[in-house]
């Protein structure tokens, strides 16, 4: 859109969740809680986007991409405080400034988007998103004159028991005027309780001042869930794996059972595959079209299917590349592997692609046949048409010529196929 940036904060220390690493990193569906924020900034079309960080501030900027502008704030005041921190890079701005914080993986783009329309076609000052909830404990309600009209956002812990009965709360998504943000904030005073600068305050501000505020209410209020437990974590994962999901299957994959299937964000698949139950398809997987995959299966990244492949149960699957019509059925392990089409990957087949030090790869080439039981100590290549006879053991640098059959520990040629 035309004239905004946006601000991100995740600065905050995330103590609630336990844990070394930095909650904006935290991974939901396979991605880092901050990615999801960064793409609702870019889908509205954001020219720039600053991410204000502070806790493990050089964790969280090694996974940012080189496009956003990180801003440290030195000493954790609030959020009022790091949105300040940026002002240096938008002083001269005359536009408007969308505010996400780093820990809400479930925004909607649509919502948000609709948000800064509403916001530029009322002429508003700030523009906010809010929710009706059941349970709004833990989070800032929203206080309204009785005109209806937005006056303040009041934190839990300095409301009194008749507004915390309240239950419509603060989602956490501000549009602002750039210069009337930056200009308003030098009033904010710290907060005594928590000695702390809230940004939700500047809200009061505006309407003591006869400011235009605007408010948009969200038809699903877990859309700004913020993540800061292990168990928020969970309920994060569930919603985003059921979208996840629903996309999958209008797009014409079948997924027998949704309640145990788990399918990460960046996973692409064909139309008309079919996906069992108890299936793990982790990020970074393409799956070609009028695929079998499960039940009971585990692909890991950086996999890349072909069309009419099966993947049967209790397999694993590792930075491999499966060429069309392969079958790989039961049991059996691929890593670090080529495998071409129309091969034959038998029950027990594995992959020995860890040496100590290292993976190494394994090439099985076109309409191969890999027998029962058969380690293939990798690096190795095993020819076209060649045949691994069940139980062999395939060592350590070993070349099998095309249509050749080796039998054997370690396997050895016995024949050699005419095609």
């Amino acid at each position: 859109m035309k004239d905004l940036r946006t601000i991100i904060l995740a600065a905050g220390k995330g103590t609630r969740m336990k844990s070394a690493v930095p909650k904006v990193l935290q991974t939901v569906c396979g991605r880092p809680i901050i990615q999801y924020v960064l793409d609702i900034a870019k889908n509205v079309g954001s020219l720039k986007t600053y991410i204000v960080v502070g806790h493990k501030s050089d964790d969280v900027k090694i996974y940012l991409p080189k496009e956003v502008v990180t801003v440290e704030q030195k000493r954790l005041l609030g959020t009022a405080d790091a949105v300040k921190c940026v002002e240096g890079h938008l002083k001269n701005d005359k536009g408007d400034v969308l505010i996400l914080c780093g820990d809400t993986p479930l925004l909607n783009k649509r919502v948000i988007a609709e948000l800064i329309r509403k916001h530029r076609r009322t002429k508003a000052i700030v523009s906010f998103l809010t929710a009706i909830v059941d349970q709004p404990k833990g989070y800032g309600r929203i206080l309204r004159d009785q005109a209806g009209r937005a006056v303040a956002i009041l934190e839990e812990k300095d409301a009194s028991v008749q507004q915390r009965a309240i239950n419509e709360i603060n989602v956490g998504v501000y549009c602002f005027n750039s210069a009337a943000l930056f200009g308003a904030l030098r009033s904010i005073k710290i907060n005594p309780k928590k000695q702390e600068f809230y940004l939700t305050d500047i809200i009061e501000l505006f309407s003591k001042r006869g400011r235009r505020i605007e408010t948009l209410r969200t038809e699903n209020p877990a859309e700004g869930l913020g993540v800061n437990t292990r168990e928020d974590l969970a309920v994060a994962e569930r919603i985003l794996r059921r979208k996840i999901l629903k996309k999958l299957m209008l797009s014409g994959v079948t997924i027998i059972d949704p309640q145990t299937t788990y399918i990460d964000a960046d996973v692409k698949i064909g139309r008309d595959t079919i996906i069992r139950p108890c299936t793990f398809i982790e990020n970074d997987i393409r799956i070609g079209k009028n695929c079998k995959i499960g039940p009971f299966a585990r692909l890991r990244p950086g996999v890349r299917i072909g069309d009419e492949v099966e993947i049967g149960n209790f397999t694993e699957v590792s930075r491999t590349k499966i060429g069309k019509q392969t079958l790989m059925k039961h049991f059996s392990y691929l890593g670090d592997s080529l495998v071409g089409s129309k091969v034959n990957i038998g029950a027990g087949t594995i992959t020995a692609n860890f040496d100590g030090q290292k993976k190494n790869q394994t090439i099985i080439k076109d309409q191969a046949f890999i027998g029962s039981d058969s380690i293939l100590i990798a690096p190795v290549k095993v020819g076209k048409k060649a045949i691994v006879g069940a139980g062999s053991v395939v060592t350590k640098g070993k070349i099998i010529p095309d249509g050749s059959i080796v039998v054997g520990v370690p396997a050895r040629v016995i024949a050699r196929r005419k095609f």
